[in-house]
């Protein structure tokens, strides 16, 4: 598989931001495959439009009937935005190897609930497996004009 971007254009990136990649992190073209799958595996869902290549295509990008802002956006393109939302997923791979992969196994989640007094109350669902997922802010930030609601969105508003 191919990530988004090039290898260059990731090298670029990093030097941009004045980001260097730590001593020990996987190559390039490793950090930006894993980037590019966290993404599509994260996001891909709820990327507005349908992949081009249909079900088959190696990327959730480029996509047919995908629109940002409004505007159509051409069935051959990657936003840039995708392209440096994976640079960023990258990068966070690089500092802590795995840390976009994680595991989660159901039956052995534990909640604190009392410290000497201290009583601890889980206030989010994190028996669901989407709790595991890592959220990068930054990642949000660039990709949320291409994402759409879970299921889509409807088409018959009621008020």
């Amino acid at each position: 598989m191919a990530g988004y971007g090039t290898d260059q254009g990731f090298t670029d990136w990093l030097s941009e931001n004045g980001f260097t990649l730590p001593e020990g992190a996987p190559s390039i073209a490793v950090l930006r495959e894993r980037g590019s799958s966290y993404i599509d595996g994260t996001y891909g869902s709820r990327f507005s439009g349908v992949p081009t290549g249909g079900f088959a295509q190696e990327r959730a990008w480029p996509r047919t009937g995908a629109k940002a802002y409004g505007q159509a956006i051409g069935s051959d393109v990657i936003p840039d935005a995708v392209i440096k939302a994976s640079y960023v997923a990258a990068f966070a791979e690089a500092k802590a190897p795995g840390s976009l992969s994680v595991t989660y196994t159901p039956g052995t989640t534990k909640v604190l609930t009392k410290v000497d007094k201290i009583e601890w109350d889980v206030i989010g669902d994190a028996s669901a497996a989407g709790a595991m997922i890592p959220v990068l802010s930054a990642v949000e930030g660039l990709l949320a004009p291409f994402l759409v609601p879970v299921g889509g969105i409807p088409d018959i508003l009621v008020v």
